[in-house]
């Protein structure tokens, strides 16, 4: 049931395409069982799009994440996802948030709230019934306008317009809102890169500046989390034509040594730079022939496996390369070693970043993307079986000699090239 104040002032009943698309959302996705197990869980239970789903319906954007806002407790969202056999987990329950998983779909379900205590990183929560305190204690006013499951929309700040007319407004003192969580300073930027019409307003840079500092203070995932959502904005290459911005994200990621070289790409990056997975474009951003990826490996926590993509990309751009080591023979030592990533990666690394767009890459690429990685046909049964080579080291550097050869020579090897190798 809305409260009386909600109901008169601020919710607005929109017959345009932003409430024909909400109502979509619930339609023709999952969510419409979380709002069907919420808002039967008692007379006054409700729940309400919030945030990016919404952001985006305004801008024609694609909605690739739902996020929803509820004035039940975090015990009383899982009782009613339980009753209503809505698998669950706790992300971050002592914040107020549960992500209910319904068909491999993703929802996080976050309790009304107010910050009783902030520190720059974590905040101290009370929940809440009150749908306005939670709006107000949210950063920006494009990301605190609520929706019902019918596109009612809920928008005490006035959220709608400064996204359509392009304001990224601060809710309240902007100083008081960065100390409360100095990640909003990446998501200023996000935020303004992707839907601001305007010159930044100098004295939010000032108190960006001012506070910047206090980015220290945050984990290197958070860090690397935001900055993902960047990367992935349809905007995200206005990011380097905003001077002020890309100055902030310097100060923020030193090891981004090469930023600069994205305010002029060429035409296969500006074509697939969008394809391009996350590790990837942090690749382009830190390998520049030093040891700055082990820096950034230093700073920031990623898994070993994106770790080894790095470094082998890091690796081969340690030496002087020209055009003449991209040869198929070159790469099938890589290839069969380390396999078909390790390969695109270093082609695209060359492609990405070259000045002129060279065929003879995008043929390579297109090559080694169907390359089945061959088997070696000689084993170390067949050497003791057929050569009496006993077990042991000797019969261990043989093979390896052999494995070598074959490798070099694309994958073939004669019988006399392992007779030569047995006898010496």
């Amino acid at each position: 049931m809305y409260n009386f104040l909600d109901k008169i002032f601020f919710r607005s009943r929109n017959l345009d395409y932003i409430s024909q698309n909400l109502k979509k959302i619930t339609l023709q996705t999952s969510a419409n069982k979380i709002f069907e197990a919420i808002n039967s869980y008692s007379e006054d239970s409700e729940v309400r799009y919030v945030g990016g789903c919404i952001r985006k319906i305004v801008k024609k954007e694609t909605v690739d994440d739902i996020d929803l806002a509820t004035n039940l407790k975090p015990v009383e969202v899982c009782e009613a996802l339980k009753k209503n056999a809505i698998d669950f987990y706790e992300t971050g329950v002592e914040h107020g948030t549960i992500t209910a998983i319904i068909e491999k779909q993703k929802y996080e379900i976050t309790s009304l709230r107010k910050d009783v205590t902030t520190d720059g990183r974590h905040a101290n929560v009370e929940f809440s019934l009150d749908w306005q305190e939670d709006a107000a204690r949210r950063d920006f006013t494009i990301n605190s306008i609520y929706s019902d499951k019918e596109g009612n929309l809920f928008d005490p700040h006035n959220g709608k317009k400064d996204i359509e007319d392009g304001h990224i407004k601060f809710i309240g003192d902007a100083e008081d809102r960065i100390k409360e969580d100095y990640l909003r300073i990446l998501r200023y930027i996000r935020f303004f890169v992707n839907y601001s019409n305007y010159k930044h307003n100098p004295e939010i840079i000032k108190i960006i500046k001012r506070n910047i500092e206090g980015i220290s203070q945050l984990s290197s995932e958070r860090l690397l989390d935001e900055f993902k959502k960047l990367t992935k904005s349809n905007s995200f290459l206005k990011l380097f034509n905003d001077e002020e911005s890309l100055e902030l994200i310097k100060i923020i990621f030193p090891q981004f040594k090469n930023l600069d070289s994205f305010k002029k790409i060429n035409s296969h990056a500006l074509k697939n730079i969008f394809k391009a997975d996350f590790i990837f474009l942090i690749s382009l951003l830190i390998v520049d022939g030093t040891d700055n990826t082990d820096y950034f490996f230093y700073k920031f926590n990623i898994s070993k496996k994106d770790q080894k993509r790095l470094k082998l990309i890091n690796f081969f751009y340690k030496e002087t390369v020209n055009i003449k080591n991209f040869t198929e023979k070159n790469f099938n030592k890589i290839f069969y070693f380390n396999g078909r990533q390790a390969v695109i990666d270093i082609i695209n690394f060359k492609l990405f970043t070259s000045s002129k767009v060279e065929k003879k890459l995008i043929r390579l690429i297109e090559f080694y993307k169907d390359k089945i990685r061959p088997t070696m046909p000689i084993s170390a049964n067949i050497l003791m079986s057929q050569y009496n080579i006993s077990e042991g080291k000797i019969l261990g550097n043989k093979l390896k000699m052999i494995e070598d050869t074959w490798v070099h020579n694309n994958f073939q090897i004669s019988d006399k090239q392992i007779q030569i190798i047995i006898k010496g």
